[in-house]
């Protein structure tokens, strides 16, 4: 059977233009991505493991990625902390939900500690280390997101309410935290 073609148009019952096949009618959607991701703690410090992979190859970051189809969001995260940190995590609850619309992207970020004291480096990192809150390298974190939810983070470690946190107010995702705006190589 031939590749269907698709052309961009707005369905009769819609106000964006989608793809839609010029034989049968689909329409393929095309949604935001769902990250998730943990502040993982262990005897008061924190993990973080530098990446390994573009973007931001060589920058620390807290273990997260793409949910994978059926998948539960807390499985995901666990499966990328076994995938980046090879740890076993143990989520304790949901930390915050931030929006990063100019990459299309909805991030899920849990709080969670080690179920035992192993880690080392996965295939995505080059390094996984436990860093004491103030000792971590905040220059040289990847993304806005991860300043925010170490935020976040040291706030629900104080008492902060355990409603999930979000953007910080003004945020979109599109500066680092110094304010310079993020480059395609920080998305």
């Amino acid at each position: 059977m031939p590749d269907p073609s698709f052309s961009l148009r707005t369905p009769d019952d819609d106000s964006i233009a989608r793809k839609i096949c010029d034989n049968c009618g689909y329409v393929a959607y095309e949604n935001p991505k769902i990250v998730v991701g943990s502040v993982v703690r262990h005897e008061g410090a924190i993990l973080l493991c530098r990446r390994a992979i573009e973007p931001r190859r060589g920058f620390w970051t807290i273990p997260a990625g793409y949910l994978e189809l059926n998948e539960t969001p807390e499985d995901g995260a666990k499966r990328e902390a076994r995938e980046e940190a090879e740890a076993d995590l143990a989520i304790e609850r949901l930390l915050a939900v931030y929006s990063v619309p100019r990459i299309s992207q909805v991030q899920l970020i849990y709080r969670a500690r080690l179920q035992r004291p192993h880690f080392a480096s996965g295939p995505e990192s080059l390094d996984v280390r436990l860093f004491d809150p103030a000792d971590i390298p905040f220059d040289e974190l990847a993304f806005p997101s991860v300043h925010w939810a170490l935020a976040h983070d040291a706030l629900a470690e104080a008492g902060a309410p355990s409603l999930p946190f979000s953007n910080p107010s003004g945020e979109s995702g599109n500066r680092m935290p110094d304010g310079r705006p993020v480059t395609p190589d920080e998305s």
